[in-house]
């Protein structure tokens, strides 16, 4: 298994910045794609940006240009780099990692993070 835990949300003004961190433990090794997503209120889960085990990047639309993913291979660690926040970017966000145990593929979440952009 794979467990995962984020950190580096908060508030912040428009304009501002988070670097969001997601922490992997466990069956690290497996680890396909991690990735992030952000879910609003009142609003479905959305894939904000990920990367892959060969360092494949991927961004939404409403992000590209302004959010940046990363990775420490050797800390276990996935990044969010959020720039020019927009109020629109407030939702909580959740790190992800897809992954194959016994040939099943497997997804795990992380508890999520909050992100709150004022205007």
């Amino acid at each position: 298994q794979v467990q995962l835990v984020e950190s580096g949300g908060g508030l912040v003004q428009a304009g501002g910045s988070l670097r969001l961190s997601c922490a992997a433990s466990g069956s690290i090794f497996s680890i396909n794609v991690m990735g992030w997503y952000r879910q609003a209120p009142g609003k479905e889960r959305e894939l904000v940006a990920s990367i892959t085990r060969g360092g494949i990047t991927y961004y939404g639309s409403s992000v590209r240009g302004r959010f940046t993913i990363s990775r420490d291979i050797c800390k276990n660690t996935v990044y969010l780099q959020t720039n020019s926040l927009k109020p629109e970017d407030t939702a909580v966000y959740y790190c992800n990692a897809d992954y194959n145990l016994s040939g099943a593929v497997f997804r795990s979440w992380g508890q999520g993070t909050q992100v709150t952009v004022s205007s």
